[in-house]
């Protein structure tokens, strides 16, 4: 994936010097709550390898480092990722806890949104929430994504968000 750039932040590929802020973001508990298992160091090593060996392969999305424009420093995670047994991506974001509140989550969002659009022919695109985060369903629907179903991960019911290209195309 190309990296981009919100108002407030950069987003681009991992690399291999990531090591610390990828388990920043997957050895806090209170960070992967909503999205997976908490990892160890060497779980989380290993899940960075995965997602550079996906750079490598050509995989046309994938996981990004997200960091603020202004300091430097790591905020969290950004992807665009295949919907297991579909031909649909999703998007998805998570910030450490020193980035909460600020707004970045509506950020990615939004211009993760728009780029998709801009750089594919897709006709939806979808977002998987767990039902007990309300903040990011809100986040969601303030975008214009509707809530379509529920979906299936790490044996957890989730909810399943889609936006409509027409629709995005509107706001």
């Amino acid at each position: 994936m190309e990296p981009f750039e919100t108002e407030r932040l950069i987003v681009r590929q991992f690399s291999s010097s990531d090591g610390d802020d990828c388990f920043a973001f997957n050895g806090n508990e209170q960070v992967v709550k909503y999205i997976r298992p908490v990892k160890s160091r060497p779980e989380s090593d290993a899940f960075l390898l995965e997602n550079l060996d996906l750079y490598l392969e050509g995989f046309p999305y994938g996981r990004m480092h997200v960091s603020e424009k202004a300091s430097g420093k790591f905020v969290g995670t950004f992807s665009l990722l295949y919907l297991d047994g579909e031909a649909d991506y999703h998007i998805g974001y998570g910030l450490i806890p020193e980035a909460w509140g600020k707004g970045y989550g509506a950020e990615l969002v939004k211009f993760g949104t728009a780029i998709f659009f801009e750089r594919t022919q897709h006709l939806s695109l979808f977002a998987i929430t767990d039902p007990e985060n309300i903040a990011s369903e809100k986040l969601l629907y303030n975008y214009g994504y509707q809530l379509d179903g529920t979906y299936i991960s790490h044996g957890k019911i989730l909810n399943l968000f889609k936006i409509n290209r027409a629709d995005f195309l509107e706001k």
